[in-house]
């Protein structure tokens, strides 16, 4: 699909000029991941890893694929990204932002609505 939204290719392009959410995007593209899990993959600082993360999200290009509740009450969310592929190019005085989505974080969130009670 191509990208339409000026927002979104600006948040596109962002996260793609950054080394440490290139990192987080791959780490999140086929399995869904706590921070922690991410953090030990990626060696990111902690609080950069939070702040790259909660942009992301903002942005729209994860998603919390489901929130977990430790034994002991802790909460904490798994991420998954939206996007599996961007193709960028420039063309004369345009930019053009191709991207494929993720349709297993698509296909999980449809599994789980419909198997809902």
């Amino acid at each position: 699909m191509i990208v339409k939204s000026q927002r979104a290719k600006k948040a596109i392009l962002a996260s793609l000029a950054d080394v440490e959410m290139v990192k987080i995007l791959d780490s999140l593209m086929f399995h869904s991941k706590s921070i922690n899990d991410i953090i030990r993959e990626t060696n990111i600082a902690y609080t950069t890893c939070y702040r790259k993360t909660n942009w992301l999200l903002n942005e729209g290009l994860l998603k919390v694929d489901k929130i977990v509740i430790t034994p002991e009450g802790k909460k904490f969310s798994q991420f998954h990204s939206v996007l599996k592929s961007i193709n960028v190019k420039y063309e004369g005085n345009e930019i053009i932002v191709e991207a494929e989505q993720n349709f297993d974080i698509i296909k999980k969130t449809m599994e789980r609505f419909y198997s809902l009670d």
